[in-house]
């Protein structure tokens, strides 16, 4: 069976291929992965093990010269060094081949040596991915498992790897299942209706058929919603801290940060340029960026720097205006709230140790949410990140749902399945004919198929047949 690679070169999947499993560079262990009908027969020579490899034993024993294959010379062969080497056989293993793992002293020079004697006995160079491939054509896993494994490998954050996981596990696949379960079998039902009209299949009527294409459509809708949510959890987001100058942004964002990134002093102005710091936040990866303050400039640098803050302002997913709580709002911040009203803003009013009595910065009537905290202090900080939580949805029913949609790719296939099924139900009021109302349903069906795996024509016409007994 071949594929085909990078270079549009065809690539035999049959074939034994070997590759270092461990990132590049020099570390404590090293694994150098084998995998393919001759896994054992390659690896052996070279191994001079205390006992027999057993399935999922790990045995610990030495690299050795494969000078030849009789006992004694594997004996008498230089050792170059010790390791430990497990053996998962087919097709209990990752890609349901033979696979052996030997992991020896992380040094580059062992580890390309390993395999170079693979390779000189008869295995090839994996291409990039090639075991996850394998596993995914080898039926092991699904598409959206092998593109979480990416996921998961490229986690920033903890919860980035743990929602990785649950795709990994089959999360989103799952909750796709009875959807398309559920489409399968009104196509099955229409093409049994056409196929088999002299068998007495009965034709659904047209109000079964919306209900039965809106009981597909809902669920794909609320699955759709969820990307927003799970874009910014796969790809984090940006957030600018703009006010005016000594407003306390600096320190503020200092403290979200948790350490003096950026330079305070009492002299308003400190900050002309842009200073970003990736931060986690519930989970979430969130650049933050520190903005020089807005006001009439000064002098050319600092026109500049507001320049950029603006530009920033501009770019940013969420933005964090800060006002000072001490003082009334001034020209400055009235003409910032204006100009963030209509942006995903939160409105925060640092120096709230120095607020006197009840007195509140005058916002404009905005709709963002007003936080007091205080950078100097720590007041309101947590409560500031709760509340960036939540205006990302990380503390809505978005974070709650198992296999929601972090991938763009994904996104767009079960949009291309929603505007099919849409076209169903508008060929529906149209009174057109259920042989073409087939075609748009298998066009929502195929977008599904490109995300978990191909829905073939045995598994219709098998549920023709079990369904309605045709032909007895």
């Amino acid at each position: 069976m071949h594929q085909f690679n990078r270079y549009n070169r065809p690539v035999n999947i049959d074939d034994t291929i070997v590759a270092i499993a461990t990132p590049p560079g020099r570390g404590g262990i090293g694994v150098v992965r084998l995998a393919g009908p001759q896994a054992r027969q390659i690896a052996e020579p070279m191994l001079r093990l205390r006992h027999e490899m057993e399935p999922g034993r790990a045995v610990f024993g030495e690299l050795v010269e494969p000078r030849s294959a009789d006992a004694l010379s594997r004996e008498e062969a230089c050792r170059i060094d010790e390791v430990v080497v497990t053996y998962f056989p087919k097709p209990h293993s990752y890609t349901t081949d033979d696979i052996i793992e030997i992991a020896a002293h992380g040094s580059p020079v062992v580890l390309r040596h390993i395999v170079e004697m693979c390779i000189a006995a008869g295995a090839r160079l994996a291409e990039p991915g090639e075991f996850t491939m394998r596993a995914f054509l080898n039926g092991r896993i699904d598409l959206t498992q092998a593109e979480a494994v990416r996921d998961l490998i490229d986690s920033q954050t903890l919860y980035q790897a743990k929602i990785a996981a649950q795709q990994l596990e089959g999360a989103l696949s799952k909750r796709l299942q009875p959807v398309k379960r559920k489409l399968v079998e009104l196509i099955a039902v229409l093409e049994a209706g056409i196929d088999f009209a002299e068998d007495d299949v009965s034709v659904l009527p047209d109000a079964v058929i919306l209900e039965r294409i809106s009981a597909v459509h809902q669920p794909l809708e609320q699955l759709a919603a969820t990307f927003a949510y799970g874009k910014i959890v796969h790809e984090g987001l940006t957030l600018a801290i703009v006010g005016r100058p000594n407003v306390g942004k600096s320190s503020l964002f200092n403290r979200l940060v948790e350490r003096e990134r950026a330079i305070v002093t009492a002299t308003p102005g400190t900050t002309r340029d842009l200073v970003s710091e990736s931060v986690a936040i519930g989970g979430i990866p969130i650049q933050l960026v520190d903005t020089a303050g807005i006001r009439q400039a000064l002098d050319e640098a600092e026109s500049i720097g507001i320049r950029k803050s603006m530009e920033a302002l501009a770019d940013a997913d969420l933005v964090l205006v800060v006002l000072d709580a001490s003082q009334p709002a001034s020209v400055e911040d009235e003409e910032l709230l204006r100009q963030t009203q209509s942006r995903p803003a939160i409105v925060v009013g640092n120096k709230c140790d120095l607020r006197v009595g009840a007195r509140k910065p005058a916002t404009g009537g905005q709709s963002q949410p007003l936080i007091y905290a205080s950078a100097l202090t720590g007041e309101g900080v947590a409560k500031l990140r709760s509340e960036i939580l939540r205006h990302i949805g990380g503390e809505t029913g978005a974070q709650a749902e198992a296999g929601f949609l972090t991938n763009a790719r994904h996104q767009g296939l079960v949009k291309d399945s929603l505007a099919a099924l849409d076209a169903a139900t508008g060929a529906i009021g149209a009174r057109i004919p259920h042989e073409m109302l087939l075609l748009d349903l298998y066009n929502a069906l195929g977008p599904l198929d490109a995300i978990t795996g191909a829905t073939t024509a045995d598994d219709i016409l098998n549920l023709i047949f079990s369904r309605f007994c045709i032909g007895k």
